[in-house]
Formats: C-alpha cells, sequence, structure tokens
C-alpha cells in the first residue's frame, strides 16, 4: 500500500499545472465603492465586442489597491479589460459620444489615446503563475 502512495505522489508531481494563477494588481481606484469588472478575450477577432468574453470576473472594491487572484483559466493567449463599476449597476457607464465615465485599464497597462487598443497590444501568454499590474485612468 505504501508502494502505491509514493508512486501516485510522485505521478502527481509530475503532472503540469493545466491552470497557472493569474493575479490582478488594480491600482489607482479613487473612490471606495462599486465593484471591479474584468472581461477575459482569448481571440483577437472579438476583443473588446460587448457579449464575446471568455470570462468574466468581479470584485467588490473596498481598497484604493486591490488585487485577484483567477486560477480557472488553462495555458493560453489572452487579453482583459476592467473598469471599476462605482455605481455597480453592471454596465460601463459612457457619456453621449461613447467615451466611457468610468474609469478603467487594459492587460499590459495599455494606455490608449484616441482608439481602442488592439487584442495584440494587450496580449499575454498565460503559461505559469503570472502577476500583472493595472493602474486605472481614463482616455487622454
Amino acid at each position: 500500500m505504501y508502494s502505491l502512495l509514493l508512486c501516485f505522489s510522485i505521478l502527481a508531481g509530475f503532472v503540469s499545472n493545466e491552470s497557472p494563477q493569474l493575479t490582478i494588481r488594480i491600482e489607482n481606484i479613487e473612490t471606495l465603492e462599486g465593484d471591479i469588472r474584468i472581461g477575459v478575450f482569448n481571440t483577437s477577432d472579438k476583443f473588446l465586442t460587448q457579449g464575446s468574453t471568455f470570462k468574466n470576473y468581479k470584485i467588490a472594491v473596498k481598497n484604493a489597491v486591490e488585487t485577484i487572484i483567477i486560477d480557472d483559466l488553462p495555458k493560453g493567449e489572452y487579453a482583459f479589460l476592467l473598469y471599476h463599476d462605482k455605481n455597480a449597476d453592471g454596465k460601463m457607464n459612457r457619456n453621449f459620444l461613447g467615451i466611457p465615465k468610468e474609469p478603467f485599464g487594459f492587460s499590459n497597462n495599455v494606455k490608449p489615446q484616441f482608439a481602442k487598443p488592439t487584442f495584440e497590444e494587450c496580449m499575454f501568454f498565460l503559461k505559469e503563475d503570472l502577476v500583472l499590474q493595472v493602474k486605472l485612468g481614463f482616455f487622454k
């Protein structure tokens, strides 16, 4: 019986982690209310298209810096958008021109100036545990 347990333990050590841990540290949260909402995309053709996220996450805002640990993404290429849903209404509020009125951020801390960023600009490869920092802001 001991030999069987030993063999199982050794084999379990050689199995690769199919879902590495992604830690996102969100900085520059100015208002301690509402939620941070994160949309993860895994293809470039639907990046930033509403309703086309691969996974969605939400955390309540309690501090000026929040951290979320995601451990259910398989290895692969991803990009994400996150925003501070200050009024917790479940949507990114926009002005009459369609410009977000709530602070947002992208993976790789991409800062768009006059247009939405591309998947390629925001893309990262998740193959092992990874920590990314994002600073919330607005269009410049």
